[in-house]
């Protein structure tokens, strides 16, 4: 049976979430939930996560411009960890380099108004996260 993936964008003051589709091909911007405290937002993504029925949950990697990880990356390393202490479901790190920026030039381009671009953008990135981990691990089973 197929299981739903979820992607995660932490921000300072907002989380965007994404959910795939049954099949694990096509993801959705789900929810933005409003920061709390890193204890709190693990707990409510992991409330999420079991509410739909999900099999791994992805959470955006910060990395810099050479590819290492600098203070926003160890932030989500940190919260990736206390959402693994409040779920048995996996916790995968992944690259979300450009994320907001593919997320917002996706929106300028469906028109989105300005309002609904800023209500939005967190969903959007972590959707543009959760389709390139989607398109990655489709591409591995292919070759």
């Amino acid at each position: 049976m197929n299981k739903r993936k979820m992607a995660v964008d932490p921000g300072e003051s907002r989380i965007g979430i994404a959910m795939s589709d049954l099949t694990g091909t096509i993801s959705s911007p789900h929810s933005v939930v409003r920061h709390v405290s890193r204890a709190v937002d693990a707990a409510v993504i992991a409330q999420i996560a079991a509410e739909n029925d999900v099999a791994e949950i992805i959470i955006g990697l910060a990395l810099d411009v050479s590819g290492e990880q600098g203070p926003q990356a160890r932030k989500a390393n940190r919260f990736a960890e206390a959402v693994r202490a409040q779920t048995m479901i996996p916790v995968i790190m992944w690259d979300e380099s450009n994320s907001t920026q593919i997320a917002s030039e996706t929106q300028h381009l469906l028109n989105f108004g300005q309002r609904k671009r800023h209500e939005n953008i967190d969903a959007m990135a972590a959707a543009v996260i959760l389709q390139a981990y989607l398109d990655n691990m489709n591409d591995r089973k292919e070759n």
